[in-house]
């Protein structure tokens, strides 16, 4: 799923190459992608863009007469840009904005179907569909401790939920774990002022971090390629492989369809966190430190 990062660069090239120009018309080619009946999608034709917003992980277009467009990616969303007047791919296109110059095509891989479009009226109806999160770049170490304490959870699970804050998910939660040198499954009421310091300062570096490091891949293009996988993370994607730190091979815990990467290493003091398919697998033979693995 696209993420803080992503979203940033996705919508700065919008602007970039959209700018201020109306938006000619949405033609949507799976009538289930728009969630919304009110206002009409025809009431959003020939708008001007007044703005680009990122709400949590969903894009935000502002047009003229108080009209937002809220594009929510989900996990197989993308967008691609098109000459004007683009046809919609008949297997994975979902709709088009057409703009006088471009079009961009939203596109969905597998069948889930989850990427959706909402079309609102004001600022109150927009807000509704914020959850509430703290902004990584905005919040202090005070107010993001207390975001962590409020509820007793893992340090993972904390850092993905929307409700505490904004735009984060699993690749970047996953690095900027162990860039603070923080166990994934260290409860939020455990960490301590020091833990806490280490995790705000690694939230935003690792995010501004790779704002740029995208913005720079992008150039003056568009994101076609917008993945949660990157050769340059230190653990995310890369189980198995050396952390780019100490050496140590990454593991990984694997439930439903998510997984979560670490380094026994940096973060865990060597000791391997059990999977729960795994280590019912394995039994005792589940390794449980670092020498086990030799």
């Amino acid at each position: 799923m696209p993420e803080l990062p992503d979203v940033v660069v996705y919508l700065e090239r919008l602007g970039a190459i959209v700018g201020s120009g109306p938006l000619v018309e949405i033609r949507l080619s799976s009538p289930w992608v728009l969630r919304t009946v009110d206002p009409p999608v025809a009431a959003v034709a020939g708008k001007k863009v007044v703005g680009y917003r990122r709400l949590g992980k969903r894009l935000v277009l502002a047009l003229e007469d108080d009209l937002f467009v809220v594009l929510h990616l989900m996990i197989a969303g993308r967008l691609r840009m098109r000459p004007p007047g683009a046809k919609i791919p008949p297997k994975r296109g979902l709709a088009a904005f057409d703009f006088p110059t471009a079009t961009f095509l939203l596109t969905e891989e597998g069948t889930q179907k989850r990427a959706s479009i909402h079309l609102v009226r004001g600022e109150a109806a927009l807000a509704a569909h914020g959850r509430g999160g703290l902004e990584p770049f905005a919040m202090s170490a005070a107010e993001m401790a207390a975001a962590l304490r409020r509820e007793r959870h893992t340090l993972k699970r904390a850092l993905t939920d929307p409700r505490a804050f904004s735009g984060i998910g699993g690749a970047y939660s996953d690095e900027i774990m162990h860039r603070a040198r923080l166990s994934p499954m260290v409860l939020t009421d455990k960490l301590g002022d020091d833990d806490i310091e280490r995790l705000h300062a690694a939230t935003t570096a690792v995010l501004d971090e790779w704002t740029d490091r995208l913005r720079a891949e992008v150039g003056d293009g568009f994101p076609e390629k917008v993945t949660a996988f990157h050769d340059e993370m230190a653990v995310h994607g890369r189980f198995g492989k050396p952390c780019p730190v100490c050496g140590a091979p990454v593991q990984r815990i694997v439930y439903a369809t998510n997984e979560t990467n670490y380094c026994p290493g940096c973060q865990t003091g060597g000791r391997i966190l059990a999977d729960r398919a795994l280590s019912r697998l394995l039994k005792e033979d589940f390794p449980r430190r670092l020498e086990d693995l030799e």
